[in-house]
């Protein structure tokens, strides 16, 4: 459709709600940005995600496109600070968890390295399959260092349902780990308290 090829008309249609017009963009620089995320990532799964999180970015602050620049340049800007702030999230995730097995080792939770690096492993899995904001919750507790209270107050959420969520994460814990008291009692000194 003609009046659809332009980056610049686009940008002005996308801005003013038009699906069609974000379909056409989507189809367009999809896999140009994959090709850039990859370059940064090395891994097609994790550059996917950042490029679908890009889209979602741009049709979220889609009033905020300034249609006299570059539509282009923007979603590569946007699929660059999405790669770090997930780069940086990823840091601190593999902090804590590092943190956590160095904790273990030296309370002797296991003897065996490779055993401990399994149920660490195990755990993250765990953890990976909480419900959406279950899991952003006990992200923002443990890798953010955040109170109940100023979850709560960042979420727009009572403090219950913050204690609700962080109850359900621990209680699909301590299931998969019913077997390992030692480890899951360690997993409920470090990871749960508040």
């Amino acid at each position: 459709m003609k009046t659809l090829s332009n980056d610049s008309i686009l940008a002005k249609n996308i801005k003013k709600g038009n699906r069609k017009a974000f379909r056409v963009l989507f189809e367009r620089y999809y896999k140009k940005l994959l090709d850039y995320a990859v370059t940064y990532t090395h891994n097609l799964h994790e550059a996917e995600d950042i490029v679908q999180q890009t889209f979602i970015t741009l049709w979220k602050n889609r009033l905020k496109i300034n249609t006299e620049k570059s539509v282009k340049s923007y979603l590569y800007r946007i699929t660059y600070n999405t790669y770090i702030d997930t780069y940086r999230k990823q840091k601190k995730r593999d902090a804590f968890f590092n943190e956590l097995k160095e904790q273990a080792l030296r309370e002797r939770i296991t003897e065996d390295p490779e055993a401990l690096e399994k149920r660490i492993i195990k755990l993250k899995n765990i953890i990976e399959t909480l419900p959406e904001q279950c899991k952003q919750i006990l992200y923002m507790n443990k890798f953010q260092g955040l109170k109940y209270k100023e979850i709560s107050e960042q979420l727009d959420i009572s403090v219950k349902t913050v204690e609700s969520h962080m109850y359900t994460a621990y209680k699909k814990i301590r299931k998969a780990f019913k077997e390992d008291n030692l480890f899951l009692l360690f997993i409920y000194k470090y990871v749960f308290k508040q």
